[in-house]
C-alpha cells in the first residue's frame, strides 16, 4: 500500500534552486534514507513531504502530491517530522504532557483515547511518563529527542520523517533510538530518514537515493549505495601551555531542586583541546553553559586568573570575547530577518572592533573555508541546512578570537568531509590563538582522535 508519493518536486530560494524534480514513492512499513553532504537538501525535502517549507524557500510539484493532500484533508496529518533539533518542536514555555493531550485530541475526542495515544506515544518513543509535567528546558537532550518523537507519534502518522535523528546523541541513545525505529517500521510506520550518518542508515536498512546540490543522483537499496567507511584524518593534539581555564566548585540544580552538576573542579591548558564526553543527560552542556555564564551555578570560573561573573550579562566585552560557546541547535541562536554573513561578522565588529566590511571580509573567509559559499552566506538562516548553520555558528565564535571555545557537539550535524574542515579550523585558531577548546561530543572515537586529554562527565560530576 502506497503512503506517501511525490513527482516533480522542486524547492527554490530566489533565483538560488534547492531541490531539482525529485520523485518519490513510499509504501507502508518501508524505510527510505536520504543521503548526502550537508546542504544537499535533505532538510528542505523533508519539510517539503509535509507540504511545507522554509522561510524564503518557494515549493512547486509538476506531478501529484498526496502528502499535500493529507495536509488538507486530516488536521492531525498522516506525515509527521521529528526535526534535526528536537528543541525546535518543544514549546519551551508548556510542560511536555499537556502539548502532548492537545495534539492526541486531534485524532481522539473521548478521554480514554487520548491517553490511550499519549501511552502509546511514550512506549514507542520510550519517554518516561513520569516526565510529562517537566517543561522542556528540564529534560536532557536524549530526554527531549524522545518527549519530541513522542509528540510526532500522537497523531498517528503513516509517515515519520526523521532529519538527522542521531544529532547530539551518544551512541548508547542513538542505538535505542535505532531500536525504536525498527519497531515502528515492523508495526507499518513508513521511515524516511534524513541522515549523514551511514550507520544508523546500514542499521535500519530498506531503500535510498542521494542527493547532490538538490538533484537524486543515485537510487538503489541501502547495501548497494553504501560501501565500507573509509577513515578520515583529523587533526592531532599539539603541544600546549599554561593554565588558561580553571573551574572550582561549579554547581547547579534543575527547577525541583534536583542536582545537576556537583562541585565540578576543571583546568585546561592554553592551546588544549579537552574532550568532554558522556551519556545523554549526564551534565555536559550543562557544564559548558556554566563555563559561558549562560546557566548561572555556584562555583568559581577563571579564564587566565581573571574571575568570570557566572552571568554572562554581567561580563565585561573583553570577558564575554574570552569565552564563546556554541550551541548545539545552532538555528535558535540565528536572526531569522538578518543574511547569514552579517550575523557571522559581527563578533569581529563589537568583540574585537573590526570595521564592518573587514569583518564582513573575514566571515567569507572562514565561511568559504568551512563549505558555506559566499551565495548560501548571503542568505537568510531559514534557507540554510542545519549543517551550514553548524559551520557558520561555529565560524562566528571563531571570529571572536575567544581565548576558550566551547563547542557543543558541533559536528553532530556533519558529514565526514566537512567535519574535518570545521576541526581543522578549529585546530587553527589553537595554533594562532593559544585558545583553548572544550569539545562536548558523543563520539568517542573522533574524540579520542582529536583531543589532547578527555574527561567524562557521569551523573553531574567530572572523572578523568
Amino acid at each position: 500500500m502506497t503512503v506517501l508519493e511525490i513527482t516533480g518536486l522542486c524547492a527554490d530560494a530566489g533565483e538560488h534552486r534547492l531541490l531539482h524534480d525529485v520523485d518519490l514513492v513510499l509504501d507502508r512499513g518501508e524505510v527510505l534514507a536520504v543521503l548526502g553532504e550537508s546542504g544537499a537538501g535533505k532538510s528542505t525535502l523533508g519539510l517539503a513531504l509535509l507540504g511545507e517549507s522554509a522561510p524564503g524557500v518557494e515549493l512547486s510539484v509538476s506531478g501529484d502530491s498526496r502528502c499535500r493532500d493529507y495536509r488538507r484533508s486530516r488536521p492531525s496529518g498522516s506525515v509527521a517530522l521529528l526535526p534535526q533539533h528536537p528543541g525546535a518542536v518543544l514549546d519551551p514555555v508548556r510542560r511536555v504532557g499537556p502539548v502532548l493531550r492537545e495534539l492526541a485530541a486531534l485524532r481522539h475526542r473521548d478521554r480514554a483515547g487520548r491517553a490511550t495515544a499519549i501511552a502509546d506515544a511514550c512506549e514507542a518513543a520510550r519517554f518516561d511518563p513520569t516526565l510529562l509535567r517537566r517543561f522542556p528546558h528540564q529534560l536532557s537532550g536524549g530526554q527531549q529527542q524522545r518527549a519530541a518523537l513522542a509528540q510526532t507519534l500522537v497523531t498517528g502518522p503513516d509517515v515519520v520523517v526523521l532529519d538527522e535523528p542521531t544529532t547530539g546523541l551518544d551512541p548508547a541513545t542513538s542505538a535505542e533510538l535505532v531500536e525504536r525505529l525498527d519497531v515502528l517500521r515492523a508495526r507499518g510506520t513508513a521511515l524516511v530518514l534524513l541522515t549523514h550518518d551511514l550507520d544508523v542508515a546500514r542499521a535500519l536498512g530498506g531503500r535510498a537515493m542521494r542527493l547532490d546540490h538538490g538533484r537524486v543522483v543515485a537510487r538503489g537499496t541501502v547495501a548497494e549505495l553504501l560501501g565500507p567507511a573509509a577513515p578520515h584524518e583529523v587533526p592531532t593534539g599539539r603541544l600546549i601551555g599554561d593554565v588558561r581555564l580553571q573551574v572550582r566548585g561549579l554547581a547547579i540544580a534543575d527547577r525541583t531542586g534536583r542536582p545537576v552538576l556537583h562541585g565540578v573542579d576543571l583546568d585546561a591548558r592554553a592551546g588544549e583541546l579537552l574532550g568532554v564526553v558522556g551519556l545523554s543527560g549526564a551534565g555536559k552542556t550543562t557544564l559548558g553553559r556554566c563555563v559561558a555564564g549562560l546557566a548561572p551555578a555556584r562555583g568559581t570560573v577563571r579564564v587566565d586568573g581573571a574571575l568570570l561573573s557566572a552571568r554572562i550579562g554581567r561580563r565585561s566585552r573583553a570577558q564575554r570575547r574570552a569565552v564563546q560557546y556554541v550551541h548545539q541547535d545552532p538555528r535558535a541562536t540565528f536572526l531569522a530577518h538578518r543574511n547569514v554573513v552579517d550575523q557571522v561578522a559581527r563578533p569581529a565588529v563589537l568583540l574585537r572592533n573590526v570595521p564592518t566590511a573587514a569583518a564582513r571580509d573575514e566571515a567569507h573567509e572562514l565561511l568559504t573555508r568551512l563549505g558555506v559559499a559566499p551565495e548560501v552566506a548571503a542568505r537568510r538562516p531559514g534557507t540554510l541546512s542545519g549543517g551550514q548553520l553548524q559551520r557558520a555558528a561555529v565560524a562566528r565564535a571563531l571570529l571572536a578570537h575567544p581565548s576558550v571555545l566551547v563547542c557543543d557537539e558541533v559536528t553532530s550535524a556533519l558529514d565526514a568531509a566537512h567535519r574535518d574542515h570545521l576541526l581543522a579550523a578549529i585546530d587553527a585558531l589553537r595554533h594562532d590563538h593559544d585558545t583553548t577548546v572544550l569539545l562536548i561530543c558523543h563520539d568517542l572515537p573522533l574524540v579520542e582522535r582529536v583531543a589532547d586529554r578527555i574527561v567524562v562527565v557521569d551523573d553531574g560530576r567530572v572523572r578523568a
